[in-house]
C-alpha cells in the first residue's frame, strides 16, 4: 500500500509541475504536507536510510517552497512568481 502511495505522490506531484503557477498553490501545500507523513512512513516500513534518501528528493523538489518558507520564518517578505 506505501508504494503505490507514494507512487501516486509522485504522480500528482509531476501533474502539478505542469500547472500554470497561479494554480499550482493549493495542490502544491497539499503535496508538501503529504510528503512528510510518506517520508515517516517509509522510515517505518522500509528503512531510516531509504527515509534519508527520500528527505533528499523531496528537498530537491521543494526547494523553492521551502526556501520561501524559510524566508517567511526568518520575518523576511520574499517575492512570489506570478
Amino acid at each position: 500500500m506505501l508504494l503505490w502511495l507514494c507512487v501516486a505522490w509522485v504522480f500528482a506531484s509531476a501533474g502539478v509541475a505542469m500547472l500554470p503557477m497561479r494554480h499550482q498553490y493549493f495542490p502544491g501545500v497539499a503535496l508538501l504536507i503529504a510528503a512528510p507523513v510518506l517520508i515517516f512512513m517509509i522510515g517505518l516500513q522500509v528503512g531510516w536510510l531509504a527515509a534519508f534518501i527520500a528527505v533528499l528528493a523531496f528537498v530537491s523538489m521543494f526547494r523553492n517552497p521551502l526556501r520561501y518558507i524559510w524566508a517567511r520564518l526568518r520575518g523576511q517578505k520574499p517575492e512570489i512568481p506570478r
